[in-house]
């Protein structure tokens, strides 16, 4: 069982910058791969990045390919996304997720099986 607890939203005008945080309960975090997702008002969650157990994969949507960065750190059991050059097309509530493993795709929901609250990222115009 491992619970996750986002952190690091709020309200920021666009170009500017964020870091996301999610913090994770439980001794076995380092043999999760993390997932960052997505969801807009009136749009399905979609796949923003992931990281790999050890960190040394990572994986990005297109959409934020060059601005975002995803990090691990498995010492404090946290999972970062910092945000760069921010869009209003940014805005959403930003979720964590963990998977024990990926059998077909890191960017499939389906593939993770726990999920933080959310954190609301808003860019203004």
């Amino acid at each position: 069982q491992v619970q996750l607890v986002e952190s690091g939203g709020g309200l920021v005008q666009a170009g500017g910058s964020l870091r996301l945080s999610c913090a994770a309960s439980g001794r076995t975090f380092s043999s999760y791969c993390m997932g960052w997702f997505r969801q807009a008002p009136g749009k399905e969650r979609e796949f923003v990045a992931a990281i790999s157990r050890s960190g040394s994969n990572t994986d990005y949507a297109d959409s934020v390919k060059g601005r975002f960065t995803i990090s691990r750190d498995n010492a404090r059991n946290t999972v970062y996304l910092q945000m760069y050059s921010l869009k209003p097309e940014d805005t959403a509530v930003y979720y964590c997720a963990a998977a024990s493993r990926w059998t077909r795709s890191a960017r499939d929901l389906g593939e993770y099986d726990y999920w933080g609250q959310g954190t609301q990222v808003t860019v203004s115009s």
